[in-house]
């Protein structure tokens, strides 16, 4: 491998951490004593509070090792946001804070290393500038490089999705992706909102259906009712549904709670740590109200990059290699990661909302 090869396959591991029928149970379980509020933020739905199972059902034959156990948790309700946030949102983000993502900076070397065995060597000059990672097809048979697909490319942000001769013009109702966990997390603060917690966005995603495998329910149809990918993964997408990339937000039908693409298009964070040993720690305790997820993160597979939790899938998702379309579905990245098949969406506590209606 040449060094140039090299300093890519190393940045590439830091900034991209990625894996990649029945009758339906409509009943929902509110938390005692919880008062639906009359009035609610624009452009958001109520969750109720429920009490539910978390985590893949056992008639789910696509769940991987990290949705299981599944245990027993209580969630206070909330607002969400009906849709991803938009470019158009988060343009006036910027607008009104001259915010500068994570993909527009230089990479911080100094900080990079910390992530990488030690005596690793610092990559040329060449790589450690504002760039972000973007899919590319390509033929091949194996699956589990996931580095054959990902490119770090120059100038790719926000404004420049897959490039910067790629645009986000007529694309203002598309979800804003190349904004990383940190990125998020500006936005959230800003707008007077905060990222839901893994435990929150499952209960926002089953729509009430608690024991259904899909947002939708238990149609296997995907294609019907989420932006994924259809072909031959990663190399050839008919693009059946319309779009190679993202879609506007809310092309398919809602979930039972009003939220549309809680499955496909867009990976959306969370503000969980991703620790490979939660689930099973939670359920050996019995019902957790409101968990707020692991203390520390910990991935046996990046032991040094500390990692969020992601949700919902995206466009790249195909029943062949990351069939993440699922309510139980889980993936994580650095929080300094961005990528083109990433954004997010916010929640809105009822404490937050009455101090907005104060301003």
């Amino acid at each position: 491998m040449n060094s140039k090869v090299f300093d890519m396959v190393v940045i590439c591991s830091i900034l991209l951490c990625i894996g990649c029928k029945g009758g339906e149970d409509k009943e929902s379980h509110k938390t005692k004593g919880e008062n639906v509020p009359q009035d609610g933020p624009p452009g958001m739905v109520w969750i109720p509070g429920n009490t539910y199972t978390m985590g893949a059902i056992e008639e789910d034959k696509e769940a991987r090792s990290d949705e299981f156990p599944a245990h027993r948790v209580a969630v206070s309700g909330f607002w969400m946001d009906t849709v991803e946030v938009t470019n158009k949102q988060f343009r006036a983000f910027v607008a009104a804070t001259g915010y500068k993502t994570t993909a527009e900076k230089k990479p911080d070397w100094e900080q990079l290393k910390k992530q990488l065995p030690p005596e690793t060597p610092k990559p040329h000059d060449s790589i450690l500038v504002p760039a972000s990672m973007v899919f590319t097809p390509v033929k091949t048979e194996n699956l589990l490089d996931w580095s054959q697909w990902w490119s770090w490319v120059k100038d790719a942000n926000w404004k420049h999705p897959q490039g910067p001769e790629s645009s986000i013009a007529q694309k203002e109702d598309h979800p804003v992706v190349q904004v990383s966990w940190d990125d998020a997390q500006a936005y959230v603060q800003w707008a007077g909102k905060r990222l839901p917690t893994d435990a929150e966005w499952e209960l926002a995603a089953r729509g009430g259906m608690e024991n259904a495998v899909y947002p939708w329910g238990n149609d296997t149809n995907i294609r019907v009712h989420a932006n994924t990918w259809q072909g031959t993964f990663p190399l050839y997408n008919s693009m059946a549904d319309g779009y190679f990339t993202t879609a506007p937000v809310g092309s398919y039908a809602p979930n039972g709670y009003g939220l549309y693409d809680m499955a496909g298009n867009v990976w959306e964070w969370t503000s969980d740590w991703y620790n490979t040993n939660y689930y099973a720690e939670t359920a050996k305790v019995g019902t957790v109200t409101n968990p707020e997820g692991a203390t520390r993160p910990f991935d046996p597979q990046q032991p040094l990059i500390p990692q969020r939790v992601q949700r919902g899938g995206s466009f790249l998702c195909n029943g062949s290699y990351c069939s993440s379309y699922r309510s139980s579905a889980r993936m994580r990245s650095s929080q300094d990661s961005s990528q083109d098949h990433v954004g997010f969406r916010a929640i809105m506590t009822p404490e937050q909302w009455k101090r907005m209606k104060k301003k």
